[in-house]
């Protein structure tokens, strides 16, 4: 058996991002390999930043592969390889979302692990570019290796599967057409300039949009404007849809899903809604080009007439949303194949026990 060791804080704690992309990871790697031993550390902040590599190594772990930005600090002493998977560095490309502290915490933090790191895995070549930029790590110790999908997005469900659950979920709403945006509610996420889009079609164009996500500050000011210019009637805030089996109805029954974010370190859910064949709206920054492919329709994110035109064409052509839906799900079934991810980092993880 090859022990592997991980940091599993996320693994463990969070629901959403992180601990989807460690649980995701984790159990492909387990899947594909059943002759790897997955050590799994949920330490104590202490243990986990100062002596967590120096654990693993003494527990028999041949790497350590921390999968949330970060290293222990005793892991270049504790003389295994270690990798570092950077998701994003949003603390410098959109710092109005942290405080001075938090960013510059982050920047010790991470920035260190990113430069003492056997190898840095990125989940984009955008992220890639950034990691280079900001923290002046060489390009030959980056591997870019896209985040996986949760396996179920790629089991496909019948519409009638989708709208039975739909129907569950958002009762009343079986007739109306559903335009749908996933992720926190966050300033970064461009929540407004979706609500705006949608104002600038005419009362009779506008479809239900469906907002899967939380937050707080960001929140309340979107839903002061959605109550100030009267589009409460179209538009529901969902936040506590967290399974993913309603969330993948939630994208079968869509027409399309908006997703003009400023920045993302990947951008999942537009992988997670074109393998179910539902067409996307994305920015044309970042990481998203390569995350939504050329079937989606790529805007300015601070340009809402673009967001408009663009749901308009979607609205009124059942046929263009078909082709883009299955132009956009033959690229992610291709670019981001899950055995084709896992084997990847496979490769890497041999490769650096075999230096």
């Amino acid at each position: 058996m090859l022990k592997i060791g991980y940091d599993a804080k996320r693994y463990y704690h969070n629901r959403t991002g992180l601990g989807n992309y460690s649980r995701t990871l984790i159990n492909d790697v387990k899947s594909l390999c059943p002759d790897i031993d997955a050590a799994l550390y949920d330490s104590p902040a202490l243990e986990r930043t100062f002596r967590l590599g120096r654990k693993a190594a003494a527990d028999g772990c041949r790497l350590f592969h921390g999968l949330s930005n970060e290293l222990p600090r005793d892991i270049v002493k504790a003389g295994i390889p270690s990798i570092v998977t950077i998701h994003d560095v949003a603390w410098r490309t959109f710092p109005d979302m942290y405080s001075v502290f938090d960013r510059k915490i982050y920047d010790i933090k991470y920035g260190w692990s990113a430069r003492n790191a056997t190898r840095v895995v990125c989940i984009s070549e955008s992220t890639k570019r950034d990691v280079m930029r900001f923290y002046d790590v060489p390009e030959e110790r980056i591997t870019v290796i896209y985040q996986p999908v949760q396996r179920l997005f790629y089991t496909p469900i019948t519409a009638e599967e989708a709208e039975k659950t739909c129907d569950r979920v958002l009762p009343y709403t079986c007739e109306r057409d559903i335009i749908l945006t996933v992720g926190s509610i966050n300033s970064r996420k461009n929540l407004l300039g979706m609500v705006r889009a949608l104002e600038g079609l005419a009362p009779k164009e506008r479809p239900l949009f469906v907002v899967v996500g939380n937050g707080r500050g960001y929140r309340d000011k979107v839903e002061q404007y959605i109550d100030a210019h009267g589009l409460r009637s179209c538009i529901r805030i969902e936040s506590n849809i967290h399974d993913a089996q309603t969330l993948q109805a939630l994208y079968k029954r869509a027409k399309c899903l908006m997703y003009p974010s400023f920045y993302e370190g990947f951008g999942l859910p537009v992988v997670e809604a074109s393998l179910q064949k539902c067409p996307v709206i994305t920015s044309n920054v970042s990481s998203l080009p390569e995350a939504a492919g050329p079937a989606s329709i790529q805007v300015d994110p601070t340009a809402v007439s673009q967001m408009t035109n663009a749901l308009r064409r979607l609205l009124s052509s059942p046929e263009e949303c078909d082709r883009r839906g299955e132009e956009a799900y033959r690229y992610c079934t291709e670019r981001f194949a899950p055995e084709t991810l896992t084997r990847r980092m496979l490769d890497l993880y041999d490769s650096l026990i075999s230096e």
